[in-house]
């Protein structure tokens, strides 16, 4: 028999001058790779309604007529699949031509699997018995905004494996498959454990990768319609059977399919005016890559959380990686509203929390807690900078002496004002630690991140003369800690507007020469110049330790105290 397998699928239209991709691409290649009468089963693990650019318009609406297009025969769900809620969920299930699976996780309020999904399904397929199961991992669970975890049971994957598996061997299966959505170490270690498992197709992680594991093979289908696998199983006498795999790569060679590309046409109309409006020009690249952003600092990491904390005016700022969804270097030049979207698709409120010197490492632990993982919860950050232990076990990683707060060494029962997402303030992605932290500023008094940045562009505009303004009133570039406490060092006048949230060391100085008011303008204007020049670096926010790195910290910090 003949597989095709794909998974994480998000963004229909192939990228502006770009030779692959596309939803309507990839139906066509899906046709062609097949000799006629082959009569491929088609699989699907997970991730198709969201995030996207379309999908903060349509809920996902535009993904049924794709995976209906593909032939899908059946899928799993992906941790995105939930990102609007079990209803829009179960709008989408009801109108696509395919069971989804969900095979060991169990919503506490039904009793059934989360999603409605089902626990297994048997497809007679060329004269055998095929039986699929769907399995997730835990770790995702945490990142859904819209469960509460503790509303639902998860059993676990190689357990759940093991018993659905020899299940459906008794029933007569001659090959069971397992549609995942879980990062490779859980897809392998259920390769090792789960004998009654034949063959993983996973997702998730957006790579394309084939491994042989405990003589199984585990398999990762690429992303974002740019690549599929096209599967052989040969059965052999016995209960063996012979598998190869092919990468299939969805490029310019394939036509589009004009049928599809019809039925997505009424989605994209909607959004190709305002996609396409110029916010602002960067000078330099940057760097939206999973494989970046996820395991480093990254300059569009520092440069969003810079946005953040000019916006709220926050000591530091901690966001996930997960926020950042483009997963791919953006070129200097015009950055578009199109460009923005892809970076941040979904609406991510802004609050400032309360929050103490301990709770700050709690929370980095996490962050770095899975690292080398891609996993979302690695953070970005600004205001703050920070060191940990690549090797060391989770929990033990940050260097809790070597943490910075602007300028000053981090003091565990001090109070610091802390801007962050909304979702990780409710504990998502790890970060339970937020959850009983007051609120000093909820989402209703703070920008939303897209928001934010968009006021960003226009500060510029407005700061550089580009466009009309009735009104001297505008997002501050820096941040307003940042600005006071620059006015405090130079001459202790004050500066119009509010006051910071809370008092920052960023740029205080002891000893401060007083300076006359032209300094002090010069100074303001030349910050606000230099986020003028959109052109944000790697600062050393977020470094990895070695021996002599430490010590090289370490004496700063004596020479600083």
């Amino acid at each position: 028999i003949t597989i095709l397998h794909y998974n994480d699928v998000y963004n229909v239209e192939k990228r502006k001058n770009a030779d692959e991709g596309g939803a309507s691409r990839m139906c066509t290649a899906f046709k062609k790779c097949c000799a006629p009468g082959e009569n491929p089963l088609v699989l699907f693990s997970g991730d198709a309604f969201s995030p996207s650019m379309l999908s903060t318009c349509t809920k996902g609406a535009q993904m049924v007529p794709v995976l209906n297009a593909f032939g899908t025969h059946c899928a799993v769900f992906g941790n995105h699949d939930f990102d609007f809620g079990l209803e829009i969920l179960s709008e989408r299930v009801a109108d696509t031509k395919f069971p989804w699976l969900m095979s060991n996780v169990i919503d506490n309020e039904t009793g059934r699997p989360l999603g409605d999904g089902k626990i297994t399904h048997v497809i007679e397929w060329a004269g055998k018995r095929i039986g699929l199961v769907g399995l997730v991992e835990r770790e995702w669970l945490d990142t859904l905004s819209t469960i509460n975890p503790d509303e639902v049971t998860f059993l676990d994957f190689v357990d759940a494996g093991k018993n659905l598996g020899a299940q459906l061997k008794h029933e007569g299966c001659d090959l069971v498959i397992a549609l995942t959505h879980m990062r490779l170490p859980n897809d392998e270690k259920l390769a090792k454990c789960c004998d009654e498992i034949d063959l993983i197709l996973g997702g998730h992680d957006h790579i394309y990768l084939v491994n042989k594991v405990n003589g199984k093979y585990v398999v990762k289908s690429g992303t974002d319609f740019h690549n599929f696998s096209k599967i052989y199983i040969t059965f052999e006498n016995g209960p063996n059977v012979e598998v190869s795999i092919n990468e299939i790569k969805v490029d310019s060679s394939y036509d589009e399919d004009e049928q599809l590309s019809e039925e997505l046409e009424k989605y994209t109309v909607l959004m190709e005016g305002k996609l396409d409006e110029v916010l602002g020009e960067f000078t330099v690249e940057l760097d939206g890559r999973f494989e970046s952003i996820r395991k480093n600092e990254t300059n569009l990491g520092n440069w969003v959380c810079d946005v953040v904390l000019a916006a709220t005016g926050a000591d530091l700022v901690i966001l996930n990686s997960g926020t950042f969804r483009s997963d791919r270097i953006h070129l200097p030049g015009p950055f578009t509203m199109r460009d923005l979207m892809s970076v941040v698709p979904l609406t991510d409120p802004i609050v400032v929390l309360e929050v103490t010197g301990e709770q700050i490492v709690t929370a980095l632990e996490n962050g770095v807690s899975s690292y080398p993982k891609l996993e979302g919860r690695f953070p970005q950050v600004g205001g703050i900078q920070f060191a940990f232990y690549e090797e060391n076990e989770p929990g033990t990683r940050v260097e809790r002496g070597l943490i910075k707060v602007g300028d000053e060494y981090l003091r565990n029962d001090s109070r610091y004002r802390l801007a962050t997402k909304t979702y990780l303030a409710q504990g998502s992605d790890g970060y339970s630690i937020f959850k009983n932290c007051r609120t000093l500023v909820d989402e209703e008094g703070c920008p939303e991140l897209g928001i934010a940045i968009q006021n960003h562009f226009e500060a510029i505009k407005m700061r550089l003369g580009k466009c009309k303004r009735s009104s001297k009133h505008r997002q501050s570039l820096v941040t307003l800690s940042r600005r006071h406490s620059l006015i405090k060092m130079l001459d202790g006048e004050e500066l119009d507007g509010p006051p910071p949230l809370r008092k920052s060391y960023t740029i205080c100085q002891e000893g401060a020469l007083p300076r006359s008011h032209f300094t002090r303008r010069a100074s303001l204007d030349d910050l606000e110049q230099h986020s003028c020049l959109l052109a944000p670096e790697i600062s050393n926010r977020i470094m990895k330790l070695n021996s002599e790195l430490r010590d090289r910290l370490i004496l700063e910090k004596e020479r600083l105290q």
